[in-house]
C-alpha cells in the first residue's frame, strides 16, 4: 500500500502580538509534527517567537535559514538567485518530510499570501502536493489598529505600495490613491518621505515600527531617523474621514 503524503500547511500567525494568531492557526500548528520557519543567520526570528510557547517537545522544528538578508552582495553574486535557489532548496526539505506521510506547518508573520514568504514554498509545492493555507492577521491591519486609524470610508479604494518602487512611480501610484499603506520601508524610508511631502500627503501619513509587537514605536513622520527605519515599519495614509 502505497503512503499517504504529508499535507503543506501555510500558517499566518499575526503580525507579532502572540494573542493575535487565530484558533485554527493555533490548532493546525499543534497538529503539525513538522514545524519550519524563515529565520536570518543568527536569528530566532519573529514569527518563531509567535508561536514558541505553544509548541511540544515532539515536534520538529525545521529553521528555514536565509542565506542573505538586507546585507550588500559583491557584485559577482545576484540577490535574486541566491534566494530562488534558497526557495528550491526550502522546498525540496519539505517534500521530503511531505512524502515521508508527514505534515508541515510552515510558519508566516502576517498572512502567508500578504508579502508573505510562504507564497514561494506554495508556488514550488502546492501542485504535487495537497495545501491548505491560513490566513492571518496582516501587518497593515495591526499597524491600523494600533494607530487607531481607519483605513478607507465607504467607496474608497486601498493602495498597498512597497516603499522600493522608484520614486517617480511611487508618487504616481500615492497621486492616485484614496488611501494608501506603504511597506517595505528601512533603506527606503528618506525617499517615501520625500514622495509624500512633494504630494502634500505627510501631514496625515503615520508611521509605526514593528505594530502589535512588544518594541512597538508610534514616531511622528516628520521625526523618523532615515537610517533607523526597521523592516518592520510601515506608513498609512488613510483614507478622509467620513461624517456618516
Amino acid at each position: 500500500m502505497m503512503q499517504a503524503r504529508g499535507r503543506l500547511i501555510g500558517l499566518g500567525v499575526g503580525p507579532g502580538d502572540p494573542e493575535l494568531i487565530t484558533v485554527k492557526a493555533l490548532r493546525l500548528l499543534r497538529e503539525s509534527p513538522v514545524v519550519a520557519y524563515f529565520v536570518a543567520k543568527g536569528k530566532k526570528g519573529n514569527a518563531f517567537g509567535i508561536i514558541e510557547a505553544h509548541l511540544q517537545d515532539v515536534q520538529t522544528l525545521m529553521p528555514l535559514v536565509y542565506p542573505v538578508t538586507t546585507e550588500a552582495l559583491p557584485a559577482t553574486l545576484s540577490y535574486e538567485k541566491l534566494i530562488s535557489d534558497f526557495y528550491d532548496e526550502s522546498s525540496r526539505h519539505i517534500a521530503a518530510h511531505l512524502d515521508a506521510g508527514r505534515d508541515v506547518a510552515v510558519i508566516c508573520e502576517g498572512d502567508p499570501f500578504f508579502y508573505g514568504s510562504y507564497m514561494y514554498l506554495h508556488d514550488r509545492l502546492a501542485e504535487h502536493y495537497d495545501a491548505e493555507v491560513i490566513p492571518g492577521v496582516c501587518s497593515m491591519l495591526g499597524g491600523a489598529s494600533v494607530l487607531g486609524a481607519p483605513l478607507v470610508y465607504r467607496n474608497q479604494s486601498l493602495s498597498v505600495l512597497s516603499g522600493v518602487l522608484p520614486h517617480d512611480d511611487l508618487k504616481r501610484k500615492l497621486a492616485d490613491a484614496d488611501a494608501a499603506v506603504i511597506m517595505k520601508l528601512g533603506r527606503n524610508f528618506h525617499k517615501v518621505r520625500e514622495v509624500l511631502t512633494e504630494l502634500g500627503m505627510a501631514g496625515r501619513a503615520l508611521y509605526v515600527e514593528r505594530a502589535t509587537m512588544s518594541n512597538q514605536k508610534i514616531v511622528p513622520l516628520d521625526q523618523v531617523d532615515p537610517m533607523s527605519s526597521p523592516y518592520f515599519s510601515l506608513i498609512i495614509v488613510p483614507g478622509d474621514r467620513w461624517q456618516g
